[in-house]
């Protein structure tokens, strides 16, 4: 079944007063190019969570947010200033401007918490297994959303593709409505040209004039073309029930254009190039689909 590569999930859970939050979302790319936002104390978490976004997503360009916030004020302060160091610097920087006879007092506030020592990071808390396991399941959901979502816009893209499909073949269909008098034509235009050239006093040999126009008629013929594009069309719509198609599809869109190709450099008929660059037209709007589909 068909599946999008973009797609978004969220999952949340408040637990004694800490808010955690997982987003997950995602969009085309030829392989998996995940990135994964834990904050400092979650990193050890990143090689499971890694494994099991593979394992769900499987392609894409992914990006994973852990959020963790506190209801409590105290708690939230992940950060905390050194007075005591500041005051030092403060002073030292007094006595410096007295002796120096600078105006110390350039020196804001914001310019002494930039010093070393100034500030200094909350050490973070270890985290033990039952929250590990909580975080894990909130990223189960939220990858379960993702793909949901990821199913549900492939439901619209698959639509448009057997539209896109179906339009070939009745393109294809149209061929023949011009093709019954396209060969006895070019055979007509080939005869008047002979008989200018006899006009003209060259008589070519008739034996042989005969054999060069079967074979140059044959090689003109389309239906092997058409055949082998009805194939491929259904081939096509068939592997749209699979798991993950999309690099599949693309090779079969890729041999569809061969054969449309082929039928246009062969038909030698304006009525037929121009239902060839229609079909062409709607090939590359496959193809654009393609590059978003699992």
């Amino acid at each position: 079944m068909i599946k999008s590569m973009t797609g978004y999930g969220k999952s949340q859970k408040e637990v004694e007063g800490r808010v955690y939050q997982v987003e997950t979302r995602g969009i085309n790319s030829k392989t998996l190019d995940l990135n994964c936002r834990l904050p400092a104390e979650y990193r050890d978490l990143e090689p499971a969570w890694r494994t099991e976004i593979a394992s769900v997503l499987q392609r894409g360009k992914v990006e994973c947010t852990l959020s963790v916030t506190s209801k409590n004020a105290d708690a939230a302060r992940l950060f905390h200033i050194n007075f005591a160091q500041v005051e030092s610097y403060r002073q030292e920087i007094g006595e410096w401007g007295a002796r120096n006879a600078v105006d110390a007092s350039a020196y804001t506030l914001s310019h002494l918490l930039e010093l070393p020592g100034a500030v200094y990071e909350k050490l973070p808390q270890e985290v033990d297994e039952d929250e590990r396991a909580m975080l894990f399941s909130l990223l189960q959901e939220s990858l379960r959303k993702t793909d949901q979502s990821r199913l549900q816009e492939g439901k619209v893209l698959a639509q448009d593709l057997r539209l896109r499909v179906r339009n070939i073949e009745n393109l294809a269909k149209e061929v023949e409505s011009f093709e019954a008098g396209r060969v006895p034509a070019i055979r007509r235009r080939m005869e008047e040209h002979l008989s200018e050239l006899r006009t003209s006093g060259i008589q070519p040999d008739a034996n042989r004039l005969e054999q060069e126009m079967i074979y140059y008629l044959e090689k003109l013929d389309i239906t092997e073309e058409k055949v082998r594009l009805a194939r491929h069309c259904r081939y096509f719509t068939d592997t749209m029930e699979e798991d993950a198609a999309g690099r599949k599809l693309a090779f079969i869109a890729q041999e569809m254009g061969r054969e449309i190709n082929t039928l246009g450099s062969k038909a030698n008929d304006a009525d037929i190039q121009k239902l060839v660059v229609r079909m062409k037209d709607e090939l590359e709007k496959i193809k654009e689909q393609l590059f978003n589909i699992l």
